[in-house]
């Protein structure tokens, strides 16, 4: 059917897929919940914030454990790699995830005010959390994580949680944070009406400006300051290759080269700085739906914009370079690529179906006449 250098790209842009549809499908989620306390001015307003999401949240949350399960199916030893380094971070982002489905659940069971504070704020963090390490998360993955493999690809991990904290992630964090809110801010404003659509308005106009300036920032820091990742010998990628088995160069740039060889890679980078700009002008003449549309490009054209730049790169490491993990070296059998293919070949469409339906189901806006009316039967 394909043969082992097509699966492995294949798989790559399947992985690209799944990142791109869990940002742009929890992005809002989360972009909602760093709202909530600043935008709902009463206790109706906020209930109606987490009522937009409120039939959807759970299922937009499972791409993130798709995303798991094919990082474990198709490319084993990134998995190991990772979850074993970053363990603690994993940890924290799933304790902040763990808010989410308490405080959706509880927070309007007693009308105590300090009750709902309470789990406002806990929102809050179930929201901006994820946001903050999965972003940190990205980042050191640009400058390379500090393992280390040995003969019989065992990975040694020197860094902890706080090396995770270094300048260019930080930046990475500034970035999700402006784009989750700008994509959370357009949901809203499509899905409600009156002063908290008016609101979020006002957010989008902030958070695109930052966005953009943020991630045009990042852009000349990895140009010019980041040191990028190259390899510099012969791989066959018609056979298993062994990740130890290559030689790699470091240098100031080198992330660009990509977009020298695939000059279609810079409508990545353009597309999110146009989509950007575009979503408050689009928002701002109630063409709600457009403006969901251009907010959730952005977010795909900067996730594609950092994976073609790292490309074929999926773990680089700054302790030793040669162990960095690639499309080449890192990924599953050929013949259990093809074997998760067909069947992602089979669910995939099943699965974007019954989200369509969905979405289709639970159109329309949310107000506080419908909260006030359905008070025991919404969040």
């Amino acid at each position: 059917m394909f043969d082992y250098e097509s699966l492995r790209i294949i798989w790559w842009g399947i992985l690209v897929f799944l990142i791109c549809g869990f940002a742009v499908m929890d992005g809002f989620d989360f972009g909602i919940a760093m709202l909530l306390p600043f935008l709902g001015k009463t206790d109706d307003e906020r209930r109606v914030m987490l009522n937009t999401v409120g039939p959807t949240w759970e299922g937009n949350q499972t791409w993130l454990v798709t995303l798991g399960g094919i990082t474990f199916g198709a490319w084993s030893i990134v998995y190991a790699v990772l979850f074993s380094g970053v363990y603690s971070g994993l940890l924290l982002l799933l304790f902040a995830l763990f808010l989410r489905p308490v405080g959706f659940d509880y927070r309007s069971k007693l009308a105590n005010p300090a009750w709902r504070s309470f789990w406002d704020w806990g929102l809050f963090v179930g929201g901006a959390v994820p946001v903050i390490v999965l972003s940190l998360a990205a980042g050191n993955l640009m400058i390379g994580l500090p393992f280390e493999l040995d003969n019989d690809m065992r990975s040694t991990y020197t860094g902890g949680l706080l090396d995770l904290f270094q300048l260019f992630p930080l930046l990475c964090v500034l970035v999700g944070l402006a784009l989750c809110i700008l994509h959370g801010g357009v949901y809203l404003h499509w899905k409600t009406e009156g002063a908290i659509a008016q609101r979020a308005q006002k957010v989008i106009g902030l958070s695109s400006f930052l966005f953009v300036a943020l991630f045009l920032l990042a852009g000349v820091w990895v140009a010019l300051g980041l040191e990028g990742y190259k390899v510099t010998s012969l791989i066959d990628t018609t056979i298993t290759a062994h990740p130890l088995h290559k030689t790699v160069e470091k240098s100031i740039g080198l992330w660009l080269a990509n977009y020298g060889n695939y000059p279609l890679l810079m409508l990545a980078p353009l597309m999110t700085v146009i989509s950007a700009l575009l979503t408050p002008i689009f928002t701002a003449k109630q063409h709600s739906a457009t403006a969901f549309v251009l907010s959730s490009l952005a977010m795909i054209g900067a996730i594609v914009t950092a994976g073609g730049s790292m490309f074929p790169f999926v773990l680089p490491s700054s302790l030793s370079i040669t162990s960095s993990l690639t499309i080449w070296d890192a990924s599953a059998s050929h013949y259990t690529m093809k074997m998760l293919l067909a069947a992602t070949v089979v669910f995939m469409p099943i699965v974007l179906a019954y989200t369509t339906w969905v979405y289709r189901i639970m159109r329309g806006k949310v107000t506080i006449e419908q909260v006030q009316a359905n008070q025991h039967t919404m969040y």
